[in-house]
């Protein structure tokens, strides 16, 4: 009898000591390392190792076959898809709200509002690309609803997923749409509100529901749905209110 628990001890052992593959959608980049943090506080022999992208291309390796056991996208479209498609086992979960803002490190006038991109001083503008990123959906999204959109298509410079675009927005542009979340990592303290970013009206765009799935490739991973589980918890709730998000 002793033997047989000493076994199931160690079976169960094995099985919680693995690495757990997340495609996190790259808005979330600011935050995962907080969350892993606190999900190893709780299961520490689970290694968390985290793929960061766009979500059209996390979706599109996802449907390559990539063994990905998660997938935290920055919408609900790309999971409500793999939900129809059968990559995913669980239907679509809102685990946290995204909102926009806009960030420039040049001496602009940010109490204009969206007006201030007609600025003729602004030559250029980092945005997510629409085709690859959920944040550059919106962002188009506020742009038409502000009525400027046409004026300054022609201004846009396009990164590949939203920390591109921070990148491009603070080094490369004048001044760029980005993901509010990004403004509360340790390396933009620099930035002010008001003085370097200011939020998006959010009437002017969807609400950025972010979508999680456990995907096929993590049916029967005891840690992947640990993760699963967790990211859905208050203590992750807790984190993501820390990085900007709305929390359902």
């Amino acid at each position: 009898m002793k033997l047989k628990l000493l076994l199931l001890t160690l079976l169960s052992s094995f099985s919680m000591a693995q690495t757990v593959t997340v495609a996190v959608a790259a808005n979330v980049s600011y935050a995962i390392e907080d969350l892993k943090k606190e999900f190893n506080i709780l299961y520490p022999d689970i290694k968390i190792q985290v793929i960061l992208g766009g979500t059209g291309k996390l979706v599109a390796q996802i449907k390559h076959k990539a063994p990905y056991h998660i997938l935290m996208a920055a919408n609900m479209m790309y999971p409500k898809k793999l939900y129809e498609s059968d990559d995913a086992v669980t239907r679509p979960l809102v685990y946290a709200q995204g909102s926009l803002a806009y960030l420039s490190t040049k001496n602009l006038d940010l109490s204009k509002g969206m007006e201030v991109l007609l600025n003729d001083k602004i030559k250029k503008i980092a945005i997510a690309n629409p085709k690859t990123a959920p944040y550059g959906v919106a962002s188009v999204e506020a742009l038409k609803s502000a009525k400027i959109y046409e004026s300054i298509k022609s201004k846009f410079v396009y990164g590949e997923s939203i920390s591109q675009t921070v990148t491009y927005a603070t080094r490369a542009t004048d001044i760029g749409l980005i993901a509010k979340s990004a403004l509360y990592s340790p390396k933009m303290t620099q930035f002010k509100k008001d003085i370097h970013w200011k939020e998006v009206d959010a009437k002017l765009y969807t609400p950025i529901d972010q979508g999680i799935v456990l995907l096929k490739h993590g049916k029967k991973s005891l840690g992947a749905s640990a993760f699963y589980t967790f990211i859905m918890s208050k203590r992750a709730k807790k984190v993501f209110e820390e990085f900007g998000y709305i929390v359902p």
